[in-house]
């Protein structure tokens, strides 16, 4: 599978959103918030403040640099790297963990990377890879970045590993060092491999409720969405929870501040109850529910415009009408100015994020799998279109 590193590459310069600079360091002392406070983070992330790509570092560096680059990460922006991601993909994660509150999902993940890194406190920042003695790619445990994400994460990591092939709604990068290496794609790749946890501990073991997370982070650690529930295979979910609730109750969520496993300040949320009375979520199960179609504004019947959400737009049969369809000779032409291009990546990166919405006709062409739905899948499928050209 082709990752459209060039196509981001050139992509990084326009300063989107999605689509951004390597950012630079922050001093501790400076490191309270990054974000604007008046933000509402549970309706709209925290905004990406430090500018992260789809990649941390390019494509075409030597894997040394690349490693340099993850090397210098502070641990705040350790985080905001981790919630970036998160922001990205937010339908598609509240749904499968059964959780409304952003914060909470930001916490989680700050446990788990406490529990394999420690946020990269060190002084190691993203770049901290264990299990690597039998050589790249050779041992299913080589894992890498924050959440120690191993390679069976990866497209194609070779025959004698399991595909996780079943998590659609999120780009599934090839294993290559270029892509191991680079903390934003380790960090996408941690995520997608609990999702994939997410849907064998519904489907193989029939887990339901605040359990389905706890032992999907046990096939995340274990390969096995269920294992014993003593010992290590308890302990293992359960801390990370703990460690989450530290990070989110004790305010920890923005800053530089980190713990380490079984530190003492999380004793207090050792509880054995943590996931019933911190984590459940009143209002949301974890579910396998399409995402895609998903809106967080009703359209009319009178409209012709797009509804524009900070991942989808969903197209009505208004919008499109009876007859009209995409031109097949210029699908992708989102600014509709006869050819395809990187303008026309950008202005998709822009209606993706809601910094400008998209005519009928642009609408039309920026459907590139043509379900009627516009997402990220279509922009890949852009960048995937200009990289072949």
């Amino acid at each position: 599978m082709k990752t459209g590193s060039r196509i981001l590459a050139v992509l990084s310069s326009a300063a989107l959103m999605l689509c951004a600079p390597i950012p630079s360091s922050v001093p501790a002392a400076a490191a309270e918030m990054a974000h604007d406070p008046g933000r509402n983070v549970n309706a709209e992330g925290v905004g990406n403040p430090f500018n992260f790509g789809e990649r941390n570092t390019p494509a075409d560096a030597s894997i040394e640099e690349i490693r340099a680059i993850n090397h210098k990460m502070t641990v705040q922006e350790v985080k905001y790297a981790l919630y970036k991601e998160i922001d990205e993909h937010w339908d598609l994660i509240s749904v499968r963990l059964g959780q409304s509150d952003r914060e909470k999902v930001y916490a989680l993940f700050l446990g788990v990377g406490t529990r394999e890194s420690t946020l990269g406190g060190n002084g190691d920042g993203a770049d901290i890879e264990t299990a690597f003695s039998e050589g790249f790619g050779v041992s299913s445990a080589h894992a890498y970045g924050t959440l120690q994400t191993a390679v069976t994460a990866f497209q194609d990591p070779g025959t004698s590993f399991m595909q996780e092939d079943d998590v659609p709604e999120m780009e599934w990068y090839a294993l290559t060092k270029e892509n191991f290496y680079d903390a934003i794609i380790s960090n996408h790749m941690g995520i997608r491999k609990i999702l994939h946890f997410v849907r064998s501990a519904i489907n193989d073991y029939n887990w339901t409720g605040w359990q389905v997370v706890r032992h999907a982070l046990k096939g995340h650690n274990t390969g096995w969405a269920y294992e014993g529930d003593e010992g290590y295979y308890k302990g293992y979910p359960d801390e990370i929870c703990a460690l989450a609730q530290y990070y989110y109750t004790e305010g920890h969520l923005y800053d530089n501040v980190f713990t380490w496993t079984d530190a003492a300040v999380a004793a207090p949320y050792r509880t054995g109850d943590q996931w019933e009375t911190w984590w459940a979520d009143p209002k949301l199960e974890p579910s396998l529910d399409d995402v895609s179609v998903k809106q967080t504004t009703e359209p009319t019947d009178t409209t012709t415009t797009t509804t524009t959400t900070s991942t989808t737009t969903t197209l009505t049969e208004d919008t499109f009408g009876t007859t009209t369809v995409p031109d097949p000779q210029l699908i992708g032409d989102v600014d509709l100015n006869g050819t395809v291009a990187v303008a026309d990546a950008v202005l998709l990166c822009k209606a993706l994020t809601a910094q400008t919405a998209l005519t009928e006709k642009q609408a039309e062409q920026a459907d590139l799998n043509t379900d009627r739905i516009i997402n990220a899948k279509d922009l890949t499928l852009l960048k995937r279109l200009l990289l072949n050209r």
